[in-house]
């Protein structure tokens, strides 16, 4: 069994999120969704619209998502690595090279992400309604 694994903090799931996981999700067979917690969050200096049991709830009814754990700091990866026996790191080409450290481990893939839509888009244009 190929195992995949891929972070963030999906709020405001939209279908950029859903190409994600599925082109994730077929990079395998089972697919673990690292969740940012809304405490991680707030170090990181983000500000969710859902709290992370929402976020939680919306993730684990995706067919695509096998699992979901949470991420609590940038550091962990190279131990869910290893506690999740992972072969494939897999994240959205804006984060394109910033998880190479961790090729001496795992598979890192980045992916084209959904051009159109962003959260930081959908924020952005709700406030100016």
């Amino acid at each position: 069994m190929k195992r995949i694994i891929t972070y963030g903090t999906f709020d405001l799931l939209h279908y950029g999120h859903i190409n994600l996981l599925r082109r994730a999700k077929e990079c395998g067979d089972y697919l673990i969704v690292a969740l940012s917690t809304d405490e991680f969050n707030k170090l990181k200096g983000k500000k969710s619209f859902f709290d992370y049991n929402k976020r939680k709830i919306l993730l684990e009814a995706i067919r695509y998502v096998d699992l979901v754990i949470e991420e609590n700091s940038w550091d962990q990866k190279r131990d869910d690595v290893k506690l999740y026996k992972i072969d494939t790191l897999v994240m959205g080409d804006d984060w394109k090279g910033k998880f190479d450290n961790l090729k001496d481990i795992v598979e890192v893939k980045y992916l084209p992400r959904t051009p159109e839509v962003s959260t930081t888009q959908i924020k952005n244009e709700l406030k100016n309604k």
